[in-house]
């Protein structure tokens, strides 16, 4: 299933506040990049808690460090030592998450792309988060941005409750129960759903969003 397709449209705009929110923000832009799993897991760990920018050069610096062609293997990152990865700009914990994160994909507890297709979005979550520094948000993140899975909602998002906070007109963010609940309708395609309340939240934040009435 892909992600934003006609029907994804179709189906989203029929909640009276996705309809608004899709209205404003226009086509479906997201494309997943093709890396694997475990390549998004060691890229998320980087940017965890810094600024994009920030993160881009201190990766930059660590994957310098490997000297590979590609993204490094996980034997490649594991004949790092810390120190190196500490000069690279990573933080004493990141070190440890990215190097268990490496030791499981070496031991093949990382699904790869292929092996990934096998398994439900809850199946990887919960073998996942067992990894260092990985937590339920992380593997929504790699399950929406790398594997392209169509039904992922993020409720623990900021972005994602302020979005829907803003397209319903409400003066706080719904918790992340109650916009599960709502997300209930919005299946098989809450991925598509997702990315327009981020979408939302961005031209709220720039001003550009037309607020609807406070329900």
């Amino acid at each position: 299933m892909s992600l934003g397709t006609p029907e994804a449209l179709r189906h989203l705009r029929r909640d009276p506040v996705l309809k608004g929110v899709i209205r404003q923000v226009g086509p479906f832009t997201m494309k997943p990049a093709r890396r694997q799993p475990y390549e998004a897991l060691v890229r998320a760990i980087a940017h965890q808690q810094v600024h994009g920018r920030a993160a881009e050069a201190i990766l930059g610096r660590f994957l310098g460090r490997c000297e590979c062609a590609g993204f490094p293997s996980p034997e490649a990152v594991l004949a790092l030592t810390p120190e190196a990865m500490r000069a690279c700009g990573l933080s004493a914990n990141k070190v440890l998450a990215i190097r268990d994160i490496a030791e499981k994909a070496a031991a093949g507890a990382v699904p790869t792309r292929t092996e990934a297709r096998r398994l439900t979005d809850e199946e990887l979550i919960e073998r996942l988060v067992t990894l260092r520094g990985v937590g339920r948000w992380t593997v929504e993140m790699m399950l929406m941005f790398t594997l392209g899975r169509p039904d992922v909602l993020p409720v623990d998002d900021f972005g994602v409750r302020e979005g829907y906070r803003v397209a319903a007109g409400l003066a706080e963010q719904p918790k992340p129960r109650a916009l599960a609940e709502i997300g209930e309708a919005w299946a098989p395609y809450r991925t598509t759903a997702s990315w327009y309340l981020w979408r939302a939240a961005d031209l709220a934040k720039e001003g550009r969003f037309r607020q609807p009435k406070a329900i």
